[in-house]
Formats: C-alpha cells, structure tokens, sequence
C-alpha cells in the first residue's frame, strides 16, 4: 500500500523464511486446531440452526477468497489489498498480510452468522493455558503484594536509593513483561530495598539480561521519570497488548507497577476488537481473568476434563494464595473503577498492513497516543507490524525501520518483543552472523525461537 516501506517485506515464497515454514507448518495446524474447536461446540448444542450453520462456518474457513462484507470499515482494504496482489496463493504472498487475512476471514465467518456471532474460537486454550500457569501466577502475587507493601512503607531510605531502587524495579517488570515466561521467573529475586539495589550488579541480573540484543530500557525509564520530576499531573502510559492468559497477568502485574509507584497515572490497555492470532487479548479475556482473581478457588480446583480422564485431582489453593490473588483483583479493580486502567479497542489493530498506516489509517487513534509518555508494544506481531515486517538489514536502526512513528512523529515508543520471526534491528555490527554462526544458508533460524529479545525504544517526541 502507498503509506508502507519499500523495503521488501517477508514473503512466504522465501524458503530460506520463517514465513514459509510458518505458512507450510503452522497454520494448517492453527485451522485443524479452529475446525476441530467448533466441531467440538456444535456436537456440544442441541439447537439444530446452530449446528448446521456451525458446520457451515467450517466449510468456510480456509478458503483464500475476497472477505464477504461483515460491516466493518476494514473488509473494503483488505479486499483492495488482496486484488493488487493479483492471485496470490498461500505460499506466495506476503506473510504479514496473509497472517492477518486467515484471522481476518475466520472472524467474517462468525460475523455473519445467527448463532456464532461472539463466539471465540481460541477462549478455550486461553483460560486452559492461564490455569495450566497456576505455579508462577502464585508466586508472582505473593511477591507482587510484598512488593507493594515495601513500596508504601519507604522508611529512612534516602531519594537517590528509592529511585535506584525504582529503576532497577522497572526493568525487572520489563522483562518479566517481554518473556511473559510462566516457568522462569527471576523476578524480584529479593524484595527488600537494599537488596534490589545489589540486582543492580548481580549474576542473576545479568543471566536475565544476556538475550535481550538490543535493550533500550533505561532510556524509556528516564522518559517515564522526567515525566513525574517535572510534575506533570497527567501521565499516561499505554500498552498494545499481545497474549492473553499469563502474559496478560504480567502486563497487568507491570500497569499496577506503574500506577502504585507514581511512573504513570493512568494505563490504557489497547486488546483487539476480534479473535486474533490464536491467543491476542480480546476484551472478554480481561474480564475472564479478573473473574477467575475473584474466584481463584473452583478456577484452579475444579479438575479439568483431562484431569478427570488422568484421575486427578488438583491440590486445593492455600487461604494465604487466596489472599494474594484477592489483593490483586481489587487494586486492579479499584484502578480500574477509578479509570486509572482503561481499556481501548480499536479496529486498526486488526487491519491488514504495518504500522506505518497510523497516521494515515487512524487518524484519531495516533492523535490519542501522542497524549501517552510511552507507547509500549508487546510481542513479534505488533514488532513486525511497526517495521513493515521489512527485510531490513540487521544494522538498521530501530527509528528507522517504524517509519511515521519514528522521531518526530509525536509518539513514543517502545516494543517488548521475543524474536519469532526473520525481521529484526537495531543490532550492533557483525551480531547477525555471530547468532548464525557456521550457518551459510541464508535462514536467520536464531531469530525463530524466541530465544532472543529486543526492547527498542524510539524517541518521537
């Protein structure tokens, strides 16, 4: 489209791309993993209507065809897009664009119907993958809560070893934020003052550090800081959110960190308006995690129906685990109630192109977070979506490759990302082909796996 990059975006045609193995391995195990979960529902309903119109849905679901018109404002440039491709087919065709596209179609497919129309097709994997986290959601609230407490009782600590301390606190919340890894949690190694200041220099600091290839996290803490030391009373931070379940409670553990500390005033979360990529937060999801906070017991009690097939049956929560779940359901409530955490959606973020399209696109949605101090992106897809998904050289840097969104353009911005796919910038000289090592291929394999992480910071304002 007129308003992307013209550096060549990722095809799935290239066989040296993760695009390809994504297109040939990955989504027709996404689309099996969609048809089999409405299967599922329709021999759950009785109602005849339904079950004939959800068998009707599957039929439709991985067809690559103009998107019949669901009466939202992006179908129109989406159809536009996909007949300047010509005819494209799944192995030759951008990959950005055709990722959104499946989701996109499998969203009409429900749009239009009776029955179906709120339907999720992924809600089930979601709340199974956040009960399934239960180990670290309790370790995290139980140190969350010890965090708050220490917060609030500063005692004789001097400013400069309160800010130190906020400092260091800030990146450990960004990084628990980028991995939104349930099974290793480094975070908050200890929780008194003196000792997170000693993180400031320890093996396990710098263990957490290592993969992250390009970290511009000190310089969105100054943005954040400078804010609050020049006394603005509106300070406002928003988050692009990626997935639901444990990352979604890890973003929500980094807003309440940044609301009880005073580095933001208010948060606005941004989920999308639809179902997307398998596991994006959508606005119910939020809602079903504050629910299951509330009601911790029967959440993480009840057997699953694995479980009742396996015989099992999960250890009742302790009063004290209770407790702590309790606590954070009402300071997020209460912040919530407040309008201190907002939700926002908007239908941009399901839109078929890059990033570059805001200004352009979504007018009043880049008016909006030019009001943010920082606008925090999460995960691989928000990050290709700001470069273009471009096949940038690695040296680029990062204010480049977001194009409008880069200095200037009013906004700041800062992405979280793991690598799982070939774009990536801003790094040092010759890292690229250290990470590929013996590998002459072409493939960028080490930027597949989510071994490795960037969080980039651009400056826009």
């Amino acid at each position: 489209m007129e308003f992307d990059t013209k550096t060549r975006p990722s095809y799935t045609s290239d066989k040296t791309s993760f695009a390809y193995i994504s297109a040939r391995d990955r989504w027709p195990v996404i689309l099996t993993g969609a048809i089999d979960d409405v299967h599922r529902a329709v021999s759950e309903t009785t109602d005849e209507e339904k079950r004939t119109e959800g068998k009707r849905i599957v039929e439709e679901l991985a067809k690559l065809n103009p998107l019949p018109d669901d009466g939202k404002p992006d179908i129109a440039s989406y159809n536009k897009e996909l007949e300047q491709l010509g005819s494209p087919s799944w192995f030759n065709i951008p990959w950005l664009y055709a990722e959104c596209y499946l989701y996109r179609r499998i969203a009409t497919a429900f749009a239009l119907s009776s029955h179906w129309k709120q339907y999720d097709i992924f809600a089930r994997q979601k709340m199974s993958t956040f009960r399934s986290s239960r180990p670290a959601v309790l370790e995290l609230a139980g140190r969350y809560h010890e965090l708050i407490k220490q917060m609030e009782n500063k005692g004789n600590k001097s400013q400069e070893e309160l800010d130190a301390a906020e400092k260091i606190l800030f990146m450990e919340m960004c990084e628990i934020c980028l991995w939104g890894n349930a099974t290793d949690l480094s975070l908050l190694t200890s929780l008194t003052y003196e000792d997170i200041q000693k993180l400031q220099g320890s093996e396990a600091r710098k263990a957490s550090e290592k993969n992250i290839i390009a970290n511009d996290l000190e310089a969105a803490y100054n943005t954040l800081k400078k804010a609050k030391s020049e006394g603005k009373k509106y300070r406002q931070v928003d988050i692009v959110l990626d997935n639901a379940g444990f990352e979604l409670y890890v973003d929500l553990i980094l807003a309440g960190f940044l609301l009880s500390s005073g580095l933001a005033t208010n948060i606005i979360l941004h989920p999308k308006a639809i179902p997307w990529f398998v596991s994006d937060v959508v606005p119910k999801d939020f809602a079903d995690l504050l629910n299951a906070l509330a009601n911790p017991q029967p959440f993480y009690s009840t057997p699953s129906e694995d479980e009742v097939a396996a015989g099992k049956t999960p250890t009742p929560l302790s009063q004290k685990e209770i407790d702590e779940l309790a606590f954070l359901f009402k300071t997020w409530s209460e912040f919530h109630s407040e309008g201190q955490l907002m939700l926002r959606t908007s239908t941009f973020w399901t839109e078929g192109g890059s990033y570059w399209r805001l200004p352009s696109s979504a007018p009043k949605l880049y008016e909006d977070l030019k009001e943010s101090e920082i606008v925090i992106f999460k995960g691989d897809l928000n990050y290709r979506k700001l470069t273009g998904d471009g096949i940038w050289d690695p040296t680029t840097p990062f204010t480049t490759a977001i194009g409008p969104l880069g200095p200037g353009s009013g906004v700041n911005v800062l992405a979280l990302r793991t690598c799982k796919a070939d774009v990536v910038v801003g790094l040092k000289p010759g890292l690229d082909e250290e990470l590929k090592g013996e590998d002459k291929s072409g493939k960028r394999e080490w930027a597949w796996s989510g071994k490795w992480a960037v969080c980039s910071f651009s400056n826009g304002k």
